[in-house]
């Protein structure tokens, strides 16, 4: 019983040691400035577009979860806003 304690021990210790000894993606990282930002840009570009995918999903389970007439006031409500998006005078809003 003590011996297997032990052995366990020890195995457990060198695990949690080795685990943690060496860096993790050598291969992945970048030489120069230039090479990091751009891998940044890539990754903040995907993460920018799995947020939308996960709003556009989102806003679609929700459509689909409201009445007939809700989801008519919904698209009607869309269309009116891109509407006025459109004829928005951005010179004068900011003065």
């Amino acid at each position: 019983m003590k011996f297997k304690t032990i052995y366990t021990l020890t195995l457990l210790f060198f695990l949690l040691i080795f685990d943690q000894c060496g860096s993790k993606n050598p291969e992945n990282t970048p030489a120069t400035v230039e090479e990091a930002e751009k891998i940044l840009a890539k990754k903040r570009e995907d993460d920018i577009k799995h947020s939308q995918k996960a709003r556009k999903k989102a806003l679609k389970e929700n459509f689909k979860n409201q009445s007939k007439q809700v989801r008519k006031s919904i698209k009607r409500n869309a269309k009116k806003q891109k509407k006025r998006m459109k004829n928005i005078d951005y010179r004068k809003v900011g003065s």
